[in-house]
């Protein structure tokens, strides 16, 4: 806003609450006197400050009298200094830091010296006590009438809730790495697409063998070579290159230990971990050492194939008997032990027919067992139609209905007759068996082909509670968590009519009520025919793990979520900034219109009264203004490219260079340049900035052309992909278009190709050339807001080339 003057007093009208206080307050007291009395200088740095929107301080004179603007008036707080200190010296106003600000104020007073401070610790006194506050600020001198130092200007901004923020995340990442270091897992985390280790805890360590000095802060697969070729990398750049996560259970890994390679097994799973943008930048994995349990499991499954070959080795005849129909269904090897050809029919009838008179009993009362316990189990001696007496061994098991009541029997038939002197040991065999499964942590079960579970090792008993009684009466379901009870049936069911293993994760209730997270796997065995004849499962406690991934993961998106929206507040702010640097250098034309407009009615109604030294005066004064007419313009310009919205269109370069061609008509006729181009290319872009850009190189060929030869200036481009292109910076696989502009001026030294991209920065004195140096500063800008680069060579009194790479695509 515009802040209009009092004819009566010189004092500025406007300026809020504080403008008014300064209007109202008796400054003959003061050492500053009547306002009448004070510098145009004063007037106009009060002016400024009052319209700024953004925290500004002024002092002033001998004493540094206290002005302030209504942006910093929250800042002395609400039982503070405000008012008092309006017009107060400033020792007297800031006595608690007069000794910390005082020193900075005299190198600018003395030295006319601006300084810059970030996040400073600044106490001051408000509120009623004197408070820790931080600040970024600036000090830059205020000068008077004639151009000497008269007060210091502060611009500033308090800092201090950013600060304590930072404090908070960095106590909160303390916390989070203590919390890792402490957790029972294997926990490591990998930066970047080298997967540089940034953090690994001691479980960690110990499952790599390796300390923490081998491996910290360097590439995970150079400090473990081993790993290479083991498909390692390829889960990493799976997972850094998708986002998708990744699990293993049991994976085989040959780490080094003691020198050797040794096969370690591992549940584990990778995890992307993204930044505050949103992009990918690291892994986190989290694993186990389950080596002693897959062990463990090696021992079982090798004691099934074991059990499995034996009862292929013993020849057993399966049979199928439906309980209320009575229809038995037999195998091959059935109706060979009864001495029948596959083709005889082998009914319910015949087959208790065939048993020895003697040998009923026992039968029958097995049978009438294995309705109460659901295991049928018997030996007994048959007569073969051709009246061979041999020894069976019956097993089965009673499947009941959907009513609970037996249905049928599936069972085998062993023909034992030379083997009945080792059913001993089998019986020892099967115990240790036994004896193995229960000796486990874990909870091991098996399941016939259909799925029915019909073993259950101890820890089973002890973890429910339950009696084997009760687990076959209400089955092994009943101690699932009731959420997830839908989808182990579902997801059992299915591994049973497919055949695939079965995985999942569930809660079983434990003796005391509680539930407790349970990971279960089951896998089936097959026959030589690829049959499954059995299920054997395990099921293992993995609850700590699962509260831990748990509360890591919601400590992980809090912390994410709370950098995003510190990334957003910094966003806000360089956006204010943005806007304030754009509106004061708007502003500061308006008081130059006026130096301007005056020197003109000198000109016209005074000029020849003046002295020659007058005239000369006159002159050098009309000339700074419309330099500094140049630098507004050049300053506003720069603003625009950085505020402004950007809309990308599809452009037709050749159409922009006619344009500019028609905007620097007269300079290139005054020049005598050339200006020629080849069939440039169309290009998604900004058209008024891109246009400034080209308008900006072509004027600085001219400004800088060599004054014994005329300008020539040629302008091409190319498409080519990054791997194709001469700058190390471009993406390799991203295509670009190449625009080159060239002339035959002065040139430069090779040493300035970046200095002269550089906000107000001259090769050469004014005197020579002119210029405000924001010129190549704006080409720069728009460059960047283009997502491009610019680089720039030259020779001196051989000319200028510059290099600019824009992606084909915004």
């Amino acid at each position: 806003m515009t802040v209009q003057r009092s004819t009566t007093s010189g004092l500025p009208i406007g300026g809020g609450e504080m403008g008014q206080l300064i209007r109202e307050k008796d400054w003959s007291s003061t050492p500053l006197g009547h306002p009448d009395h004070w510098p145009q200088s004063l007037r106009t740095t009060l002016n400024i400050l009052l319209a700024s929107k953004f925290p500004k301080f002024l002092w002033w004179g001998k004493e540094l009298t206290c002005f302030y603007n209504d942006a910093y008036r929250p800042s002395l707080g609400s039982e503070g200094k405000h008012p008092s200190i309006l017009g107060m010296a400033g020792k007297e106003a800031w006595p608690e830091i007069w000794h910390i600000i005082k020193p900075l104020m005299d190198k600018v007073l003395d030295n006319g010296e601006s300084l810059w401070f970030e996040n400073l610790l600044v106490p001051i006194h408000r509120n009623g006590k004197i408070e820790d506050v931080y600040w970024t600020f600036s000090y830059s001198p205020a000068r008077n009438d004639d151009g000497t130092i008269a007060g210091v200007l502060v611009t500033c901004a308090e800092t201090t809730q950013e600060v304590l923020l930072k404090r908070k995340l960095e106590s909160s990442e303390r916390n989070l790495r203590l919390i890792i270091q402490q957790a029972p897992a294997s926990i490591a985390t990998f930066k970047g697409p080298d997967y540089v280790t940034e953090i690994a805890n001691s479980n960690a360590l110990e499952l790599w063998g390796r300390k923490a000095e081998e491996v910290m802060h360097k590439p995970i697969l150079e400090a473990m070579p081993e790993l290479v070729g083991q498909g390692i990398k390829d889960l990493l750049d799976d997972v850094y290159t998708t986002g998708n996560r990744f699990a293993a259970s049991e994976l085989p890994v040959q780490l080094l230990r003691d020198g050797k390679l040794k096969t370690v097994y591992i549940n584990f799973s990778y995890e992307a971990l993204y930044d505050a943008n949103g992009k990918i930048d690291g892994i986190i994995s989290i694993g186990h050492d389950v080596t002693d349990q897959v062990i463990a499991h090696k021992k079982i499954e090798a004691n099934e194939e074991k059990l499995t070959m034996v009862i292929d080795a013993s020849e057993l005849g399966t049979y199928d008997f439906n309980i209320k129909t009575k229809k038995l269904d037999g195998s091959k090897k059935l109706h060979e032990i009864f001495g029948l050809n596959e083709a005889d029919d082998i009914d319910h009838e015949s087959f208790v027919n065939s048993i020895y008179t003697k040998d009923q009993a026992i039968r029958n009362a097995a049978f009438e067992k294995s309705f109460k316990d659901g295991n049928l189990a018997y030996t007994c001696r048959i007569n073969t139609p051709e009246q061979h007496t041999r020894w069976i061994e019956v097993k089965g098991k009673v499947h009941l209905d959907e009513e609970g009541n037996p249905h049928k029997v599936l069972g085998t038939v062993r023909d034992i007759t030379t083997e009945k002197v080792n059913i001993q040991k089998l019986e020892e065999s099967e115990q240790k068996f036994r004896l193995l499964a229960d000796s486990l942590p874990q909870h091991i079960w098996t399941a016939d082909p259909e799925g029915n579970l019909n073993y259950f090792n101890q820890s089973v008993y002890d973890f429910s509670g339950f009696s084997s009684e009760r687990i076959e009466q209400e089955g092994w379901i009943s101690i699932v968590h009731p959420d997830d009870k839908a989808g182990n049936i579902k997801a059992w069911t299915e591994s049973v009519s497919t055949g695939k293993d079965f995985l999942f994760e569930h809660r079983f209730r434990k003796y005391d009520g509680t539930y407790r997270w349970q990971l279960s796997r089951a896998k089936p065995q097959f026959n030589e025919d690829g049959q499954i004849q059995m299920w054997v499962g395990s099921s293992t406690d993995i609850h700590d793990q699962k509260e831990f991934t748990n509360e890591l993961e919601r400590l992980v998106i809090e912390r994410t979520n709370e950098l995003a929206q510190n990334v957003k507040d910094l966003a806000s702010m360089n956006k204010e900034l943005q806007s304030f640097a754009y509106i004061s250098s708007h502003d500061l034309q308006e008081p130059l219109r006026k130096i301007q407009t005056f020197s003109t009615l000198l000109l016209e109604n005074e000029y020849d009264n003046l002295t020659d030294d007058g005239k000369e005066h006159f002159k050098r004064m009309q000339n700074a203004a419309k330099r500094m007419q140049a630098l507004i313009s050049d300053l506003l310009a720069y603003s625009r490219t950085s505020i402004s919205d950007r809309k990308y269109e599809p452009t037709d370069l050749n159409k922009l260079i006619v344009e500019v061609k028609m905007d620097l008509k007269e300079e290139l006729a005054h020049h005598q340049a050339i200006l020629e181009s080849e069939e440039l290319c169309t290009l998604n872009i900004i058209p008024f900035q891109f246009r400034q850009l080209l308008q900006n190189l072509v004027s600085n060929s001219l400004k800088f052309s060599a004054k014994d030869r005329e300008p020539h200036i040629s302008i091409s481009s190319e498409k080519a992909f990054g791997s194709e292109l001469e700058l190390d910076r471009l993406s390799p696989n991203t295509k670009y278009c190449h625009l080159r502009i060239s002339d035959n001026g002065i040139g430069f030294e090779e040493k300035y190709a970046e200095r002269i991209f550089e906000l107000f920065q001259r090769l050469h004195g004014r005197e020579k050339f002119q210029g405000t140096g924001i010129g190549l500063a704006i080409v720069k800008k728009i460059v960047d807001n283009h997502n491009g680069y610019i680089t720039a060579h030259g020779k001196p009194n051989e000319g200028a080339t510059f290099d600019i790479y824009l992606p084909e695509k915004q």
